[in-house]
């Protein structure tokens, strides 16, 4: 561990790759045939590729698509922002001037990943930030996004600060993955078991890999920075499905009738029981729900 800022050195793993995009390196794992139709999953805030579990991707493969995975910037095995320290206290007062990067920042590294795999275009899915990324990948490089997949985000959050700066960094492996598991507890999907054993594998597995507390801050701080989105959102065209916990905690169901709301013709799918997670259990509806989205900009593209 490196004392000084408190994070884990990044081992690597035998599936991942790298690639050079807006100027950083990505780490990405690939799923499937890269002749089917290719699905880039965009993870959340202060998550690693990891937590896409292996399961829901060939899940996703089996109904057609080429899967590709990846690290977010300051997240896993991709480039962290060591440098740039966030400013927590000055962000509760509405300073944001120490975020580095913002979400069109974010989505120029999604673009530039696409393009270093040789893909013209691809169907989006994020998760909470990595839905805003994706969003924010189809407003601005709207050629790149065949189809989009939004599931548990909104235009603009507001982050609770203090529950932020309140939290202390874990010091070592079996306290994060203990945090990671009284987070779920609290944010995760009330009308479904958890699945606490997977959770404490990818929690484990993920600060092995390369723990930095401070670069999920500085996630956030993009998330803040980026503000409200709704007018941007309205220029979105292509088929999009918006996906939400009716017991979401973290972002209200609100929040994704106001995205579908932004979005033309969006299909606003609300899920009872689940909450800021993806039950096993809901992966087959959530799967068809993709695919279907993907037939509809498959179609729009064949007129």
């Amino acid at each position: 561990m490196d004392t000084q800022t408190g994070t884990v050195r990044a081992q690597a793993h035998p599936r991942v790759q790298t690639a050079q995009a807006n100027g950083i390196e990505i780490a990405y794992e690939i799923f499937g045939d890269p002749s089917a139709r290719p699905l880039v999953l965009v993870m959340g805030a202060g998550a690693q590729m990891l937590l896409w579990h292996e399961e829901l991707c060939q899940a996703l493969v089996d109904r057609g698509f080429f899967v590709v995975r990846f690290d977010n910037r300051d997240a896993g095995l991709s480039t962290h922002l060591h440098d740039e320290v966030p400013d927590v206290r000055a962000a509760a007062a509405g300073d944001l001037s120490s975020a580095p990067y913002t979400l069109e920042d974010m989505a120029n590294d999604t673009a530039g990943l696409l393009e270093a795999l040789g893909l013209d275009s691809a169907h989006v899915l994020g998760v909470s930030l990595g839905a805003m990324v994706a969003q924010t990948l189809a407003v601005r490089h709207s050629a790149r996004v065949r189809s989009l997949t939004s599931i548990m985000s909104a235009p603009a959050v507001t982050v609770d600060w203090e529950a932020v700066e309140a939290r202390p960094p874990a010091t070592s492996r079996e306290e994060y993955v203990e945090q990671v598991l009284q987070m779920f507890r609290l944010i995760g999907s009330p009308g479904y078991r958890a699945d606490e054993a997977r959770l404490a594998d990818v929690a484990g597995r993920s600060y092995d890999r390369a723990h930095d507390p401070a670069g999920g801050v500085r996630q956030l701080l993009a998330i803040a920075a980026s503000g409200d989105r709704t007018e941007q959102l309205r220029s979105i065209r292509v088929p999009t499905l918006v996906v939400h916990g009716e017991a979401d905690p973290v972002v209200p169901v609100a929040a994704g009738r106001a995205t579908a709301e932004a979005i033309a013709d969006a299909e606003l799918l609300v899920l009872p029981g689940m909450g800021h997670s993806l039950p096993r259990e809901l992966w087959p509806t959530i799967v068809d729900a993709v695919v279907r989205t993907a037939d509809r900009a498959a179609d729009a593209r064949a007129q």
